[in-house]
Order: structure tokens, then sequence, then C-alpha cells
């Protein structure tokens, strides 16, 4: 089913060019579109990504425009303006809600049963916005949230207990940012709690967890400092997002939701373990 839908990337900066890349050589849809105010950029890395085909199979990239992502099952927003020097985030907040709320203006229009994914940050305050922007139901509009930051948990217990990450099961929930929640009392390794036990030969270590977490916390700051920005991980975790949307797999994610009052939590959006489907 999933390649029989559309999807739609608005933003073809380093992240929106990453998820292209990851649903691209996935075969996760059939047909990419992607859209920028930059048309000769978009145009650009759909012509690059095509190049590949050869190598990949048959999947269609082209440069559009919002009227062609009418039939777009999911379509992800990663555009957004950059943060000037003496500016501050609510001050880039307010310039970031004013382009989405030309997008949502435009979605409504062209594509209004699509899902949309959120992936510009902050993302969590994004969500919510484009859920008060956009007349679509808000559990058709989701952000990415932890995703990324529970990838990297479970990464780095993974590489602590010598074990594939794939049988770690562990989540961060939370803000997408410096206040996120490791949820140490959930965190498992082959079904077995790390808590108190032994496994592999390592023993439960609080201080050492500690420093594992805040390793995850700091993480994009890290490879910031490094590279300029993160993107290839977060690319991944769209396309994977996206496929579990597409297939109307019901899996289990920590995504950008409101709560609407599950756990006591309103009129905020933040990441809590959530079914996903269609």
């Amino acid at each position: 089913m999933s390649r029989l839908s559309s999807v739609g990337i608005i933003g073809t900066g380093n992240v929106g060019v990453a998820a292209a890349y990851s649903l691209f050589q996935q075969q996760t849809t059939g047909r990419i579109i992607l859209v920028d105010r930059d048309r000769r950029r978009a145009e650009g890395e759909a012509m690059d990504l095509m190049h590949g085909q050869s190598l990949v199979g048959r999947v269609s990239v082209l440069a559009g425009d919002f009227p062609d992502l009418s039939e777009c099952g999911v379509i992800v927003i990663t555009a957004g303006v950059s943060q000037k020097p003496g500016e501050s985030r609510l001050e880039l907040l307010n310039r970031n809600t004013a382009v989405f709320r030309e997008i949502a203006a435009h979605l409504d229009h062209h594509a209004p049963d699509a899902v949309l994914v959120i992936a510009t940050n902050p993302v969590d305050i994004l969500t919510y916005v484009m859920q008060h922007l956009s007349r679509r139901p808000p559990e058709r509009v989701i952000g990415t949230g932890t995703m990324l930051d529970t990838s990297r948990f479970r990464a780095a217990l993974g590489d602590y207990y010598g074990v594939n990450p794939r049988s770690v099961h562990a989540y961060i929930m939370g803000e997408h940012g410096d206040s996120e929640v490791p949820v140490w009392s959930t965190a498992r390794v082959g079904g077995l709690s790390i808590h108190q036990q032994t496994i592999n030969g390592r023993d439960f270590d609080a201080q050492a967890m500690q420093r594992l977490f805040q390793g995850v916390k700091n993480a994009a700051y890290d490879i910031i400092a490094r590279k300029g920005y993160t993107n290839t991980a977060i690319g991944l975790v769209i396309s994977h997002l996206i496929s579990v949307i597409l297939e109307d797999q019901k899996s289990v994610l920590p995504v950008s939701v409101n709560p609407a009052g599950t756990y006591g939590l309103a009129d905020v959006c933040l990441s809590i373990p959530c079914i996903v489907d269609q």
C-alpha cells in the first residue's frame, strides 16, 4: 500500500533532503514530491535522487508546488527560518509561526486529508501551532517528537550492554529538548528489565545510566558543534514514521501529540507512546 501513496516534503534543507534520501533508498513510497521556496534547489535535489534509480528501483522524485501535493497520504514539514544572530527563540518561533500559517492555508486547500508530520524545531511547539492553524482534525497532525531521542537512547543502551539496539525497548518522553525524560522503569533488553539486573555480564549502574542519558540529551549539541547540524538520523526517523502511517502498522511510537487530558495534560504537545496508524 505504501508505494501507492505519494509523500510530500516541504523544505529541502538538510533534514528534508535526508528524509527524501531515506524514503527513496528504502522505497517507502513510489512518489516523492519536494516543495521549496527555492524551486531550483528542489529540482536539483529531485534530479540527484532520480539518478540513483538503477541502484534502488523505480521511485519517482520531482519538484512541485502545493497543488501537486493533492494526492499525498503524508506530508512532512521541515521548512522553517534560521535563527538570526541575537534573535531570541521566541522571536524565531514567531517568524516560524508565520511560515506555518502560510503552509497550513495551502495544505488545507490542496491536501485536506493528508497526515501532516512536523519535523521543524521546536517540534513540540510547532506541532501545537499547526494543529491550531490547520482545519484538519488534530490527530492528523503529529510531530516527530522524541522518536530520535528514543533511537539514540536505545542505541546507547545497546552499546552499553553489548546487544543489538533492536533488542532494547526503552523510551524518552516529554519534550524533544532539554527537559526530556528517560523512562527507566520500562527500559528492557530482550524483555528483561535493566533495573538492578545483570545483563550480558554488565551490572546495573545508576551513575553510568545517568551519564548515558546525559550523552543522549546533549547529542544534538555535540553533533552540531562538529558538523553544524543534525540530519541523517532524523531523516531515518521521518522515513520510518511515514512507513508506519502508510502501512497502517499501529506501531507504538513516542510522537508529539496533544494528550487532550490524558495523564492530566492538555493544551500542549509533547511525546508519549502512541499507537500510530492512518
